[in-house]
């Protein structure tokens, strides 16, 4: 699911009373100049400055530090629901006094029965981004993207493996032979249009970008591609370069709109997952109390107290019911956790229990061949591998050497992941390749005993090219299966002697990669028994769903 609400957190040196003065001249800006709305008497307590439109304000100055707090609420019509805006300006803790905090939340509370719309970036985020010099651990956060010129790479290599990083760092790289300001304007811009707030954006000059990837070894970024760095980068190892997603140049000129909602979705969930920091987290809970009337003993004076009551009532209950949906939903989030866990839990336990076996059956050998005196035999080296596919690309050319399958799914779709492929996962989709080929022999004979997972769950003594069983899935969630949209991302061409209407709705499949946003996976079709052949109708990114 996609996260709904906004959220911005980030610091500055400069002290609390200059920070909280700014903050309401800007706020100011924002609701009389952008917004239209009466901004001209603001007081703590309640102000309703338009109809169906208040704003709550408290603050604060003692031992335990200071604060103010301004709480806008906009409901238009009953249909619509009520957006929610919330400023706050904080004072440093104890041990960083001379820091001062901001933080913008934004939230949008939909009427009974009515979806909820997704909040970008406000324009209250950007005026304080562009009026205030503000931090994230060693990276400066602005509202534009920066460019990384050759002699700025030390200090952003030292921003991305800053431990007190709490916001991601995205980075656009520029094509080769592409102007660096005509690609930024064109593309990187429009793309990055809802990171203000959720990231630190660069654009990677082309004179840079050697000495940069070159930097980060395992963690490289080039061809127009844009790759988001999660806090706790750790350079010098390749298995972490699997937790930080590149979005290709494909992908980006295939659609700026849909871009730029991918690219923002995983910094907006990080920051409504990752914890407030301790004098935000620390605030009291905002109670909203209404001004005092005028004349509080006429009738119309009564009238206004109880409208104003009835519509803290109502405020009250839309928090409360925004409170439970997030509740609702981190608890879905921990089962996904939990249940992704335990299928790693799985796989691992048998990759391990695999690679025993192995180490136990090698050492017999060896010890036999040394008793028989052929010690130079029992430790020579085991040859390398014969001679395996380098990219997804080469893949396909090569798919002939498996007599028993078809490759039926979208070329362009599996050469695409070339341009974002880490790790393993060429090795692991040959691997899954020559797998399948087998049991479609075995099977096409009758000799396979039970399907792929089966088959890699008891493999002959004669098998050649085993595959964990872990990574192996023979159905589809009945989520997937029953949502139309998902169904048909996975619905692929077969010959019409397998399926009349010359395609399949394929659950099996097979992980080839994980830890992004990427995620390969291969799509195939058993019918062995039938046709004698195991249909591949895709291998690509991991197709929509409840965790994607």
């Amino acid at each position: 699911m996609e996260p709904r609400n906004y959220r911005m957190v980030v610091s500055t040196e400069q002290d609390f009373v200059t920070v909280s003065a700014e903050a309401d001249r800007q706020l100011h800006h924002w609701l009389a100049v952008m917004k239209r709305y009466d901004a001209s008497a603001l007081d703590e307590g309640r102000n309703e400055i338009a109809e169906g439109v208040t704003l709550d304000h408290d603050a604060a100055a003692g031992r335990h530090g200071s604060y103010s707090r301004w709480r806008l609420r906009e409901t238009r019509n009953e249909t619509d629901g009520t957006w929610q805006s919330t400023l706050v300006v904080r004072s440093g803790s104890r041990k960083d006094a001379r820091r001062t905090w901001l933080q913008v939340d934004i939230e949008h509370q939909p009427a009974p029965g009515r979806p909820y719309i997704r909040a970008n970036t406000p324009g209250i985020a950007k005026l304080l981004l562009d009026a205030l010099p503000t931090q994230d651990g060693l990276a400066d956060v602005g509202k534009i993207p920066k460019f990384i010129e050759p002699d700025d790479i030390e200090e952003v290599i030292e921003e991305l493996c800053d431990q007190e990083r709490r916001l991601p760092i995205v980075v656009a790289s520029v094509p080769y032979g592409q102007d660096v300001e005509a690609w930024t304007e064109r593309v990187v811009e429009p793309v990055f249009r809802h990171l203000p707030g959720l990231a630190v954006m660069y654009v990677l000059r082309p004179e840079a970008q050697l000495a940069f990837n070159t930097a980060l070894d395992f963690h490289p970024v080039f061809g127009g591609g844009i790759r988001t760095y999660l806090p706790g980068v750790d350079p010098a190892w390749q298995p972490d370069a699997q937790r930080h997603p590149v979005m290709s140049r494909t992908t980006i000129e295939a659609n700026f709109n849909r871009a730029a909602a991918i690219l923002a979705s995983l910094p907006q969930r990080l920051a409504l997952s990752h914890p407030l920091p301790e004098p935000l987290d620390t605030l009291p809970v905002q109670r909203t109390r209404p001004r005092p009337a005028a004349d509080g003993t006429s009738l119309e004076g009564l009238r206004k107290e109880l409208r104003t009551a009835e519509g803290l009532l109502k405020d009250a209950e839309q928090q409360e019911e925004s409170r439970v949906e997030e509740i609702r939903e981190f608890r879905r989030r921990l089962k996904q956790a939990e249940d992704r866990d335990f299928e790693q839990i799985v796989e691992n336990d048998q990759l391990y229990g695999n690679l025993q076996d192995a180490q136990r059956k090698s050492r017999f050998l060896q010890k036999q061949l040394e008793e028989a005196g052929l010690h130079a035999l029992a430790h020579t080296p085991a040859p390398k591998p014969a001679d395996q596919p380098g990219t997804f690309s080469e893949i396909l050319n090569r798919m002939d050497e498996f007599p028993r399958l078809q490759f039926t799914g979208n070329v362009k779709k599996t050469k695409e992941l070339d341009a974002q492929c880490i790790g393993n996962w060429v090795t692991v989709a040959w691997d899954a390749l020559h797998a399948l080929n087998g049991y479609a022999a075995a099977s096409a004979s009758g000799a396979a005993g039970g399907d792929f997972r089966h088959w890699c769950d008891n493999l002959p003594d004669d098998c050649e090219h085993p595959f964990p069983s872990g990574k192996v899935k023979m159905k589809e969630s009945e989520t997937v299966g029953n949502n139309a949209d998902w169904r048909r991302q996975r619905t692929f061409p077969v010959p019409k002697t397998v399926a009349r209407e010359g395609k399949l709705f394929m659950q099996a499949h097979l992980r080839i990669g994980g830890g992004n946003t990427v995620s390969p996976r291969l799509y195939f079709h058993d019918d062995s028994p039938g046709t004698g052949f195991v249909y591949v109708g895709y291998i690509g990114p991991h197709p929509d769903n409840t965790q994607t």
